[in-house]
């Protein structure tokens, strides 16, 4: 994995790389970033830069023994310690280290450095199953950094969920970043640091990792994976910048979503009942998995709408058609019924999931939002 394969977050990138060149490289750094964002990716990235036998200006060279045993997750001196549990093929005491084939395949994919937890569960077959990393990680973790590096400058621990730890492993590796093994670095991916210790918190670099952006998604998914332009924009609107998710809907059948809404909203706000019912029957032939991407869809767009009302700067690279739209429909849509309208949409989309008469959900959340429509501008 390269700094380079990463779309956008170049902030990010200069700074590890800086830290690199001025040797001033902590040993324990927690990349902090939301599912689906660049976390992962980045302390892959930055694992291949510090062993890197060539490094270059901004980037590893990928080419030296260490970055193409990096690539494959093979280097000796690469370790990760994961959230796991039991599965058909691990029946008894599951530890990190009986799911490196598994581990190798799943985040070697395409786009498994964006994938969450939920992905992981179901890649090892885990069915119901909640993963965590087990107290009895943490002696396999003592006997890991107790050793030292094989062949690189630097032994690497990547701890990915860090917050799924058995407070015995949370401890065990609150002491070895007290007193740290010597040319160690460990890397903690966490989503959710509030659940850590405030203890191991105050012990490591924090590396804070925003979610991508739409055109950073768009692009990513046009240049890397021939995605057509329309459909990486719509598919990076419904992600919310989670690539992972983005990645996953691009082999999916595609649907005109912006049409779809524009002519929607046209219909519930001149309140017609003939259109509203063709939307419920278009809506109902989606399926239900296609009819939650479309409310998540709205709810996007809704969001750039009210934004675009308070400043049009708020909401760049729109496309020329989208632009045209959400200029107009930006005046029905203001801080006196933003929050209904998205509750609106909110509650669709729980209902659907809920199994609930996709026709029957349309049809009232169309009288809904309709009435919201007509809220008078503020001042007007």
């Amino acid at each position: 994995m390269r700094f380079a394969d990463i779309p956008g977050l170049e902030e990010v990138k200069q700074v590890l790389v800086q830290s690199v060149q001025r040797q001033h490289v902590a040993h324990a750094q927690l990349f902090r970033g939301a599912d689906g964002s660049g976390a992962l990716a980045l302390a892959l990235a930055y694992a291949a830069y510090l062993n890197c036998e060539d490094r270059q200006p901004q980037d590893s060279c990928g080419q030296c023994a260490s970055c193409r045993k990096i690539d494959r997750l093979v280097h000796p001196d690469l370790n990760f310690i994961l959230p796991v549990t039991t599965t058909k093929q691990v029946s008894k005491d599951a530890l990190s280290h009986k799911f490196a084939a598994e581990w190798r395949t799943f985040a070697l994919a395409e786009g498994g450095a964006y994938q969450g937890l939920n992905d992981w569960m179901q890649h090892i077959g885990a069915e119901n199953k909640q993963g965590n990393i087990s107290k009895d990680e943490a002696v396999q973790l003592l006997k890991l950094v107790s050793l030292k590096a094989f062949e690189a400058q630097f032994k690497l621990v990547v701890i990915w969920l860090p917050e799924l730890m058995h407070p015995a492993a949370a401890n065990a590796v609150l002491k070895l970043l007290e007193e740290p093994p010597p040319a160690t670095v460990f890397l903690l991916v966490c989503q959710q640091p509030d659940k850590l210790l405030p203890t191991i918190l105050s012990r490591v670099q924090l590396v804070p990792v925003r979610q991508f952006r739409d055109d950073e998604v768009t692009q990513h998914l046009a240049t890397h994976f021939g995605v057509p332009e329309a459909k990486a924009r719509q598919l990076a609107q419904i992600s919310e910048g989670n690539l992972g998710a983005a990645l996953a809907g691009r082999n999916q059948d595609g649907n005109d979503y912006f049409t779809c809404y524009a002519d929607w909203m046209r219909a519930c706000y001149g309140l017609n009942v003939e259109k509203i019912a063709s939307g419920a029957d278009n809506f109902q032939k989606l399926g239900r998995e296609n009819q939650k991407e479309f409310l998540q869809y709205a709810l996007s767009l809704t969001r750039k709408v009210l934004l675009y009302g308070l400043d049009p700067q708020l909401v760049p690279h729109l496309p020329a058609q989208e632009h045209t739209f959400i200029s107009r429909f930006c005046q029905f849509v203001h801080r006196l019924n933003a929050d209904d309208l998205t509750r609106e949409l909110n509650d669709a989309h729980f209902h659907i999931e809920r199994n609930a008469n996709p026709r029957i959900v349309f049809v009232d959340t169309s009288l809904q939002l309709a009435e919201w429509l007509r809220v008078p501008v503020p001042g007007a």
